[in-house]
């Protein structure tokens, strides 16, 4: 008796456990997100906070963001966060995600040696490229496809130059992420674009400053969207539209405010729950 009596229990408390795992499991959703994001140290705040609220777990999967859509365009992901409007809203027009909202916004900085060589601080940064193109001045680029490289090769273009053709030993392809970038240049005492969050969250500075900086043309804006669960029925639709709703309310762009490195606000909340 005393043996069917452990062995039922055994059973019990695995039946327990059993449902446990998979009542934890139920209540997590993956994120799909830029490695910037990422490397800003923004969620590894959030989600924590976000967790102790709702008790629901997020799994981050952080892609440069020519490969952020991929995962959720299988319906592999539930929500997205990212900073590439153009591509997040051609992602909806598909069908494949819900409505887009602006979550919060960041601005890209022209980083350069404190020497300044091309002559650019101060200036806007359509002059500044142009500077450093013609002085031939070090300029390191991330070359990867990213969100912040699609923006930099905006700006050469607002600046009147095919950098395809025009580049030299110059410019220089990181082709790493964006704290790989900032190192590369930091060692060739070279130029380079960068968000704001990023460049906070460098340590290893060395001889780089910020030379241009407020140029509208340089603003970074992030939006978050559910991934359509019409089109994919395995998205835990209820789970993400919490997050998604988290983010935009009154707390989320509170808490998303809250976040700073070294004193320096990173992220500056501006979610229009209108839509984006």
């Amino acid at each position: 008796m005393a043996v069917r009596l452990s062995v039922a229990f055994a059973l019990l408390c695995g039946l327990v456990a059993g449902v446990a795992a998979s009542s934890a499991e139920d209540r997590a959703i993956v994120l799909a997100t830029t490695t910037s994001t990422q490397e800003s140290g923004l969620l590894d705040y959030l989600l924590p906070i976000f967790h102790d609220k709702t008790g629901i777990e997020v799994t981050v999967i952080a892609r440069r963001a020519d490969e952020v859509l991929d995962g959720p365009r299988r319906g592999e992901v539930d929500v997205v966060l990212m900073h590439a409007r153009p591509q997040e809203e051609k992602f909806v027009a598909d069908g494949f995600g819900a409505k887009r909202f602006d979550v919060m916004y960041n601005d890209y900085l022209l980083i350069g040696p404190k020497s300044d060589p091309a002559g650019v601080k101060g200036k806007d940064i359509a002059t500044a490229l142009k500077a450093i193109e013609a002085k031939g001045a070090p300029f390191v680029t991330r070359g990867d496809r990213s969100g912040t490289h699609a923006a930099e090769l905006a700006l050469w273009i607002v600046a009147g130059i095919d950098i395809a053709s025009t580049k030299g030993a110059w410019y220089r392809e990181a082709r790493q992420g964006m704290t790989a970038a900032l190192e590369a240049a930091r060692t060739a005492n070279a130029y380079v674009l960068s968000d704001r969050g990023s460049w906070i969250a460098f340590r290893e500075r060395g001889d780089l400053d910020v030379v241009v900086e407020g140029d509208k043309r340089l603003l970074n804006q992030y939006g978050v969207m559910l991934v359509n669960p019409d089109k994919f029925p395995n998205v835990k639709k209820e789970l993400g539209q919490t997050f998604v709703d988290w983010l935009i309310s009154p707390e989320g762009q509170a808490t998303i405010a809250r976040y700073k490195v070294d004193g320096q606000q990173l992220f500056f909340p501006n979610a229009d729950k209108s839509g984006g």
